[in-house]
């Protein structure tokens, strides 16, 4: 089911520190003792690329470490070191992370921007607020967004949150070549945020309708976060970074969720590591924050047998559990209750011909036979907004509403 074999993606487009415009004609240069060789530079590269720690590097060229790190950053170059962190670097990141972006920690560290934003979370480290964007990172996002690779994966390369991506993208005046025909960068960048927030789809899809962004369903998000990748790991390789943090979030008892939005990884991917690393079964909360009893099939099996054919409350009391619980897993089994009505041509027909002719709702639920409260709710989605509207004297019934177009109908010719 994983394939965890492909590369880290370090960059997507490299991009070397910019040489700076001459104000003036060049004169010839006095010779210096501590310019870079190209013999030296060459071996920089070699050494870099074999991912020999920076130290070393250092040692080898007979350069100081500032200078070395000086040189690799204006060279532009990145890799993904799979060496362990050592007591420096850790303070460095320390000192540094959310006052400078994590593309700019990671090149003078010589480490890839994810294992620096992974490496923070390991270290308890968040970000008081987001630092700028380096022009590299802003490099690297129109890459993506124009190569049409997923958005949490270009957010990874570049150690941004996800959500960020899209603000920046806005900022930016850039669209993803994927993204759905009428999403705004400022919606999908709300959707990711609730989503890691941990709302439902359906849930999200009613709060951006609250906050002035259109009313999305369930089918419509779902599509949004495959596209965008939210919850994915494209099969790449685990970073010692990963294993440490899912490591220590076993060791703590923690929530996966956060982990799992935080890598880039989906749900199996996660448990498939836990298995390889011989953590399942360790967590305490093994069966997820769920506060009732896990479903057994013959719980199942009463659930499928008496779902709307008795009372919600009183099924709920019978088999011990809360309504919420028995609705969410009569959802999970695609149960229907009985007591709903499905929407049929003539329903959907009486709703408009209500709206256009001024019948309140009050007395439209009682010809449909529904609730009030459902009425409306239905009649805001399909964009129908009734109002305060009078009670008719005598109740109008679905045949008069139905009738109410015909009539219509017979004027208009008449």
């Amino acid at each position: 089911m994983n394939d965890d074999t492909a590369p880290i993606i370090v960059e997507l487009v490299p991009l070397a520190a910019p040489v700076p415009t001459p104000s003036a004609p060049l004169g010839e240069m006095p010779y210096r003792s501590d310019s870079w060789t190209p013999d030296e530079v060459r071996t920089l590269r070699q050494l870099f690329n074999d991912d020999t720690p920076l130290p070393e590097i250092s040692e080898a060229l007979g350069r100081g470490l500032q200078g070395v790190r000086d040189k690799v950053c204006t060279l532009g170059l990145r890799r993904h070191s799979t060496r362990p962190w050592g007591e420096l670097e850790d303070h460095e990141l320390i000192q540094t992370y959310g006052k400078e972006s994590a593309a700019t920690i990671a090149a003078r560290l010589g480490r890839s921007c994810g294992a620096v934003y992974t490496r923070a979370a390991i270290l308890g480290i968040s970000e008081a607020a987001a630092p700028p964007w380096t022009p590299w990172e802003d490099a690297q996002l129109r890459a993506g967004f124009a190569a049409d690779i997923p958005t949490a994966q270009v957010a990874l390369i570049i150690g941004r949150p996800h959500a960020g991506v899209y603000s920046r993208a806005t900022k930016l005046g850039i669209k993803h070549a994927s993204t759905p025909k009428g999403w705004t960068n400022a919606e999908i960048e709300r959707a990711i945020e609730l989503a890691e927030a941990g709302h439902s789809y359906t849930q999200i899809g009613v709060i951006l309708g609250t906050e002035g962004f259109s009313t999305r369903t369930k089918s419509s998000l779902q599509a949004l976060m495959r596209r965008t990748g939210q919850g994915k790991g494209w099969g790449r390789v685990w970073m010692p970074e990963e294993d440490e943090l899912l490591i220590k979030a076993y060791r703590d008892n923690a929530s996966l969720t956060p982990l799992r939005n935080r890598l880039g990884r989906s749900v199996f991917s996660i448990r498939w590591r836990a298995e390889y690393l011989n953590l399942r079964g360790t967590h305490a909360r093994s069966k997820g924050w769920r506060l009732g009893p896990d479903w057994s099939e013959a719980d199942e099996a009463w659930l499928r047998r008496d779902y709307g054919k008795i009372p919600t409350p009183e099924l709920a009391r019978q088999m011990g559990r809360t309504r919420a619980a028995i609705f969410t897993r009569a959802n999970v089994l695609g149960l229907v209750h009985e007591g709903r009505q499905r929407w049929t041509p003539d329903h959907l027909a009486a709703l408009r011909i209500a709206h256009e002719h001024g019948i309140s709702l009050t007395d439209l639920a009682a010809a449909l036979g529904r609730e009030v409260g459902a009425l409306h709710k239905y009649a805001g989605k399909q964009g129908l907004v009734f109002g305060r509207r009078p009670r008719r004297p005598q109740p109008p019934t679905l045949a008069d509403i139905l009738n109410l177009s015909e009539a219509a109908k017979g004027e208009g010719e008449g």
